[in-house]
């Protein structure tokens, strides 16, 4: 099975970059589910809508690096999951954002 994306652009803008965002968002969606396919985003529609919104903003390319947008997703899944009751959702943010200077810094 196959996956098609449409994506709207203006003229003056590169279509490489476009073609690129694209896969950058597909290999997300790989990675998150394990194999994408159409049913992993109709049944997981607000996952795949949560990854592409830590990818892009405004129309453009927010984060780069897969690995961040993952513990980002990570993140919110704990949040929504309640995995810990005892971490708040500040908490949860804070460790993720720390983990993430942590790793740029070394």
């Amino acid at each position: 099975a196959s996956l098609y994306f449409c994506c709207a652009i203006e003229r003056s803008d590169n279509e490489l970059i476009i073609l690129e965002v694209i896969h950058r968002y597909v290999e997300l969606l790989d990675k998150y589910f394990g194999n994408v396919c159409e049913l992993d985003i109709i049944f997981n529609f607000d996952k795949a809508h949560y990854i592409l919104d830590e990818l892009i903003i405004a129309g453009e390319l927010q984060e780069s690096s897969k690995h961040y947008v993952i513990k980002a997703v990570e993140a919110q899944d704990s949040i929504a999951d309640g995995d810990d009751a005892n971490n708040s959702a500040a908490t949860v943010a804070a460790k993720a954002i720390s983990s993430i200077i942590n790793k740029q810094s070394s």
